[in-house]
């Protein structure tokens, strides 16, 4: 084991940290972040409107505030992340952020076919708007803002005399930079339409992101996923945000059109999706650490130092907070915690798939607070409905399976320290 986390220390480590670092990643992860409020603002509006406000008939009044706010967040959340990643990459760049943002929205919208079914000209559909553009709004923000940022790191910009106060100076610096990128999205739709295609939405969303969900909503490629997280957080690189752009591309959409079936009272479509993860596996933290720290609890007589981690750190893993545990126990780089360290979200994940798929318990379609405690937080994000219950025990029956993966390993780890005291007494 040892001579493996060297291998692996040597190996991998070096370019899992530049892939964590690697800016276009880290601009996605960043824009994200930035629209959490929105994605979660949307969400409990749902939350609402299927829950109480359908339940207490004096509310009902009420549903439309939620159809709203829906509305202006998760159906348009790609045009949102489009200008949140533009913005975040341009400014990793030191240019104009909002000019570049801005941009990007624009050349987003050149994409976009001027018209849906029989609407007339002017109709933007929705479905070009919500989780379901992520692949293309991204595509867009990303060659966009490089288009602009090059041009305006080479000096191709209009200069203004000194004197011109420093916003109108931006302004028409952006002029040219951003004529070029606008325009070259809408020759690109052009060049799309003339053979044949409807978009560029229609085209990457055939051909790159309909296959690549399909397989994301296999149980195989989410318990990789899940393990590879863990993998990186072995060795002290944070898994979750290397790999946070994947995830988001991959389990949001799906996530949204979960909610969007349940906004029309249809049956949602996908098993797994963005809080899957959050509600079923990453139970206190990545790793499901909040299980490890009871295992110690348990079973950790002799390693005092373990058990203070474990009380300095059980607070926090009931909010899925676990660095203490990662760096101070620690779980990086621990060769005793490897094996139940990475199989653990594995046999989660199976888990969770299994009882949702033979519908056990019902399917996740409300983002939550990924820092929300086990059990509360999978009755949120099935929508707190009447079979919410089964998702809330699913939940505490897979924090007691990682707690049972945990335990022997907790337990050898303890007896090498008793072997060690006679050890050194003889």
């Amino acid at each position: 084991m040892n001579r493996f986390i060297s291998f692996m220390e040597r190996k991998f480590v070096p370019v899992a940290a530049k892939i964590g670092g690697q800016r276009h990643l880290v601009a996605i992860r960043d824009g994200f972040v930035a629209i959490m409020a929105l994605i979660l603002a949307g969400s409990t509006g749902l939350v609402l409107k299927n829950t109480l406000f359908k339940w207490i008939p004096a509310l009902g009044g009420l549903i439309p505030i939620c159809d709203q706010v829906w509305w202006g967040s998760l159906a348009i959340m790609t045009l949102l992340v489009v200008f949140t990643v533009s913005y975040s990459l341009a400014k990793s760049y030191e240019v104009d952020a909002l000019a570049a943002g801005i941009v990007a929205v624009g050349s987003y919208f050149a994409t976009l076919p001027q018209s849906y079914g029989d609407a007339g000209w002017g109709f933007v559909h929705w479905q070009y708007l919500n989780a379901t553009g992520l692949f293309t709004g991204l595509l867009v923000a990303l060659i966009a803002t490089e288009i602009f940022v090059k041009l305006v790191k080479k000096d191709v910009t209009i200069k203004m005399p000194e004197g011109v106060p420093p916003a109108v100076g931006r302004a028409f610096a952006a002029v040219i930079p951003g004529m070029t990128a606008i325009f070259t999205f809408g020759i690109l739709f052009l060049i799309i339409n003339k053979l044949g295609g409807n978009s560029l939405y229609d085209v990457i969303y055939q051909t790159v992101q309909k296959p690549l969900q399909g397989l994301s909503q296999g149980v195989g490629s989410a318990m990789l996923a899940a393990m590879l997280i863990n993998l990186f957080w072995s060795f002290g690189l944070h898994g979750a945000n290397i790999l946070d752009p994947i995830m988001n591309a991959l389990y949001l959409p799906a996530l949204e059109a979960n909610a969007a079936a349940i906004q029309q009272g249809l049956a949602a479509p996908n098993v797994i999706t963005r809080v899957f993860f959050d509600s079923y596996i990453h139970l206190g933290g990545s790793g499901a650490t909040l299980a490890l720290i009871i295992a110690i609890f348990i079973g950790a007589k002799k390693r005092k130092e373990y058990r203070e981690v474990a009380k300095l750190s059980a607070p926090l893993g009931l909010f899925q907070i676990n660095e203490s545990v990662m760096f101070g126990l620690p779980v990086v780089l621990n060769p005793m915690l490897f094996i139940p360290f990475i199989i653990t979200p594995g046999v989660l994940t199976l888990i969770a798939y299994l009882a949702t798929a033979s519908g056990l318990v019902p399917p996740t379609y409300v983002a939550i607070p990924w820092i929300s405690p086990v059990g509360i937080g999978a009755f949120l994000a099935t929508g707190a409905g009447s079979g919410s219950w089964r998702a809330a025990l699913l939940a505490i029956v897979n924090l007691v399976v990682a707690i049972f993966i945990y335990l022997p390993f907790i337990k050898l780890a303890d007896r090498q320290v008793s072997k060690k005291t006679e050890t050194s007494s003889k």
